[in-house]
């Protein structure tokens, strides 16, 4: 007996098995928008400042 003929067909290998709530090309992550060097350093030194202020 063939046993790969029978039963239902195999499902899609690469495929994702759902969408990414931030996936990249949304509207919450579109393509081509990133932050500049000097906008992620800020961001960077804030976090630190707020953690130096908690402790």
């Amino acid at each position: 007996m063939d046993y790969a003929k029978s039963g239902g067909s195999k499902a899609a290998k690469n495929a994702p098995k759902h969408k990414e709530h931030n996936a990249k090309g949304t509207d919450k992550n579109p393509f081509g928008d990133r932050a500049t060097k000097e906008e992620l350093l800020a961001r960077m030194k804030a976090a630190a400042e707020a953690r130096k202020k908690a402790e």
